[in-house]
């Protein structure tokens, strides 16, 4: 005879499992239970297959909000970043993204759009939910008052169980409990200039963003350095500061140069993308890359492999960025200082540099 489905217990769709459910069908107490999901706390082998097995049998979904109710870290890191379509960081997401995933994390994502207020939003929230660690990935506006926005996030983290993690940041000094993992931002900047100067190129416009963003101050330091240990002059007219990192600033900047006099033999763009709107500016003025004008950017992002010519730019392992600002955030040995790591960078050249037409 048919069982009524009242005589059947473990009818998934009748009512959803508990925590008692799996501690009764696995004969263990509720905090053996709890030990289990958490994975915060030492429990013998057989007990755990036990109630592992009772879990999956009970189709048991852990209340992720009682569990940070009840003090525990959820199984979740956060990343904020200013836009998610941007190609360069968009890597160190996917880094960031696989290798939490490697190690039992989900992400939840934030966009700001710049916005300090939205990040500082964002910010909350994911503490709220309790989240292991939270990225900032790409640069910011560096000032006294973001510094001292970010040591009180950091420790706001801190407190809570959690970690301020900066991915392509610089460090925010000694004894802020945060962990920062960057690149070479301002070495890359100085090779890809040594490298010009190297082709014979003099004047090298540089076309840039706000000299206050940390990405834009480390390339332009490492820029104006390599000036100086050639023993060449710099000249301040031939920086166009300010732009926003896009196709259209790079090309609008070029081509108001060009119709003022060509007054440069290359052009020093702070991104790829940048970049290809300098090429588009010197093709439209007439002229070719890098005959008449060598263009260099910085990223190595897919797209300086499909510019014509290919682009001489910067290689910044952005995915091990992300990668590796995981594991210092999540694998770190107990009681360690807060680590600070630098991630090499080099110059991949192609076709769009070469020497001057003068030379």
């Amino acid at each position: 005879m048919a069982k009524r489905r009242s005589d059947v217990p473990d009818d998934p769709d009748r009512r959803q499992s508990t925590i008692k459910d799996v501690a009764e069908r696995a004969g263990v107490s509720l905090s053996t239970v709890s030990r289990v999901v958490a994975g915060n706390y030492p429990v013998a082998q057989a007990t755990r297959t036990r109630v592992q097995r009772a879990i999956e049998e009970l189709n048991y979904v852990a209340n992720t909000h009682a569990r940070a109710l009840g003090g525990g870290a959820t199984r979740t890191v956060g990343f904020i970043v200013n836009d998610v379509r941007g190609p360069a960081f968009a890597e160190a997401v996917h880094g960031v993204e696989q290798e939490a995933a490697r190690l039992g994390h989900i992400c939840l994502v934030a966009t700001t759009d710049g916005d300090p207020a939205r990040e500082l939003a964002a910010i909350r929230l994911m503490r709220e939910q309790r989240a292991a660690a939270v990225f900032l990935i790409g640069g910011a506006t560096d000032s006294a008052a973001y510094r001292a926005r970010m040591a009180d996030i950091a420790r706001s983290l801190d407190a809570a169980g959690s970690r301020l993690v900066l991915c392509g940041r610089p460090p925010l000094g000694d004894g802020i409990p945060a962990t920062a993992v960057e690149y070479d931002n301002e070495g890359g900047a100085y090779a890809l200039t040594g490298f010009l100067v190297g082709r014979g190129h003099r004047r090298i416009l540089y076309v840039g963003g706000d000299l206050t963003f940390t990405t834009t101050a480390g390339r332009v330091a490492g820029f104006r350095r390599a000036m100086a240990d050639f023993g060449l002059p710099v000249d301040e007219g031939l920086f166009e500061l300010g732009a926003q990192f896009t196709r259209a600033a790079g090309y609008e900047r070029v081509s108001a140069r060009l119709r003022g006099g060509r007054d440069f033999t290359a052009v020093f763009a702070e991104t790829d993308v940048v970049a290809a709107g300098a090429m588009a500016a010197v093709f439209d003025a007439g002229l070719g890359v890098p005959e008449d004008v060598s263009v260099v950017g910085y990223d190595d992002i897919p797209l300086a492999t499909d510019l014509r010519p290919a682009l001489t730019t910067v290689r910044v392992p952005y995915e091990e960025l992300g990668r590796a600002a995981v594991r210092a955030a999540l694998e770190r040995p107990a009681g360690r200082p807060e680590p600070h790591q630098m991630l090499g960078t080099h110059v991949i050249i192609r076709q769009s540099a070469g020497r001057p037409a003068s030379a």
